[in-house]
C-alpha cells in the first residue's frame, strides 16, 4: 500500500503535468481565438461599421430617398478601399455603441462617436477628426434669446438619450428641468410641440435643423461651454487594429480627403486638422 509522501510526490507529478498539459492546449487553441479585427477583415473582405443613420451630416439615412450620407459615409468608404475589402454598414447608435463594438456586431464605429471618459472605460478610440461644443436649438418665436436664459426656472431642456449631452446637462443645470428624450419621440416633435423649450445638441445635428426648418434658430454659448473630441471607436484588446484604424485618420489629415469630406457635408468649422 502506498505510503502517504509517495501518494504525495504522485499528486504532485500528477498536477505539473496537467498544468503542463493546459499550458500547451492553450497556446495550441490561441490562434483560432485570438486573431486580431485586421485579421478578420482581410480574410472575409469586408468591413463592418456601425453607424447611427439619424445623424445629420455624419451619418444620416435621406428620408426622401432612404440613402446614406455624411462625412463618415464618406470616409468609411475611403477606409474600406484602403483596406482593399467591401464595405457593411451595421445600423447603431449612441446608447447601444458599446454593447455593438463588445459583441463584435461590427468592427468599428465610425458616427463621430464623442470621447466621453465612460466610454474611454470600455473602448478605445483613434486620434479625433472633429470636435463640437453645445448648442440649444429652440424656435423662433420662443422666450429663450441667449444662453443664460436657457437654465431659469420653468424651462424645460430636452436632450437625445444616450449622448453626451445627456450627463453634461445632467450636471451643468441647476434651475431648469431636463427632458429626456428617446425613441421614437424626436427632439424636434417635442420642440414644436411645445413641451420643450431648447434642446441641446451638437454642431453636426444642429445644422439639420438650421438647413430645413425655418421655425428653428440656434443659441450659442457666449464661451465655450463643452468642447467634444469625436473620433473613431473600437474595441479594447487589439492594438493592431486600433493602429490601423488611428493611420487611416492620420492619412485623412495629411492628404486632404477629410478637409475635402468635412466641405461637402458643411462640417469644415469643426475638423480637427491636426
Amino acid at each position: 500500500m502506498p505510503t502517504a509522501s509517495r501518494l504525495t510526490s504522485a499528486f504532485a507529478a500528477l498536477g505539473a503535468t496537467l498544468a503542463t498539459s493546459l499550458a500547451v492546449l492553450a497556446v495550441l487553441a490561441a490562434p483560432a481565438t485570438a486573431g486580431t479585427v485586421l485579421d478578420r477583415v482581410q480574410s472575409s473582405s469586408n468591413l463592418r461599421v456601425c453607424i447611427w443613420p439619424d445623424y445629420y451630416g455624419v451619418t444620416y439615412r435621406n428620408p426622401r430617398n432612404q440613402q446614406l450620407m455624411g462625412i463618415d459615409i464618406d470616409l468609411s468608404a475611403d477606409f474600406a478601399r484602403d483596406l482593399g475589402v467591401k464595405l457593411q454598414y451595421v445600423e447603431s447608435s449612441f446608447p447601444k455603441l458599446i454593447e455593438d463594438l463588445v459583441a463584435d456586431r461590427c468592427d468599428i464605429a465610425m458616427h463621430a462617436v464623442g470621447v466621453l471618459p465612460a466610454r474611454a472605460e470600455k473602448l478605445k478610440f483613434s486620434q479625433p477628426y472633429l470636435q463640437s461644443d453645445i448648442y440649444g436649438v429652440t424656435t423662433r418665436s420662443a422666450r429663450l434669446k441667449t444662453w443664460d436664459d436657457i437654465d431659469k426656472p420653468g424651462v424645460q431642456v430636452a436632450v437625445q438619450a444616450g449622448t453626451f449631452m445627456e450627463p453634461v446637462m445632467a450636471a451643468a443645470l441647476k434651475q431648469a428641468k431636463m427632458v429626456v428624450i428617446k425613441p421614437p419621440v424626436t427632439r424636434e416633435q417635442e420642440l414644436e410641440a411645445g413641451r420643450v423649450d431648447v434642446f441641446m445638441t451638437d454642431y453636426p445635428y444642429s445644422r439639420r435643423l438650421l438647413d430645413n426648418a425655418d421655425w428653428a434658430r440656434l443659441i450659442a454659448p457666449p464661451k465655450p461651454f463643452f468642447v467634444l473630441p469625436y473620433a473613431y471607436a473600437v474595441k479594447p484588446g487589439d492594438e493592431a487594429w486600433l493602429k490601423r484604424v488611428d493611420d487611416f485618420v492620420a492619412a485623412i489629415k495629411r492628404d486632404g480627403r477629410l478637409e475635402a469630406a468635412a466641405k461637402r457635408n458643411g462640417l469644415v468649422e469643426i475638423v480637427v486638422r491636426k
